[in-house]
């Protein structure tokens, strides 16, 4: 069973910068993609961000592109979501999710979340 684990969220100002990390644990992680996604009070659930299992590709949301970048250590089972440039709009519970496979597809294992606030 895998378990995910989000850490790096917190509150800031609009413009300042903050590191996710997504700490895999108890399965299989290097073999497949993952994906950042995040909530909003009132909203649907979205992707932000999704990488495949050996880093080479990335994929982005338009509302990330230009100022999130994902990334990956498999050597630490480790995958992090640099976000620059925040808004008030990137507010949200923000998840991480391993995909079934090694390319971005579905997401069978989800982690709790972490909250990220940004003040105008």
């Amino acid at each position: 069973q895998v378990q995910l684990v989000e850490s790096g969220g917190g509150s800031v100002q609009a413009g300042g910068s903050l590191r996710l990390s997504c700490a895999a644990s108890g399965g299989a992680f290097s073999s497949y993609a993952v994906g950042w996604f995040r909530q909003a009070p009132g909203k649907e659930r979205e992707v932000v961000a999704q990488i495949t299992w050996n880093g080479v590709t990335t994929y982005y949301a338009d509302s990330a592109k230009g100022r999130f970048t994902i990334s990956r250590d498999n050597a630490k089972n480790t995958v992090y979501l640099q976000m620059n440039s925040l808004k008030p709009e990137d507010t949200a519970v923000y998840y991480c999710a391993r995909g079934a496979s090694r390319w971005p597809g579905e997401y069978d294992y989800w982690g709790q979340g972490t909250q990220v606030t940004v003040a105008s």
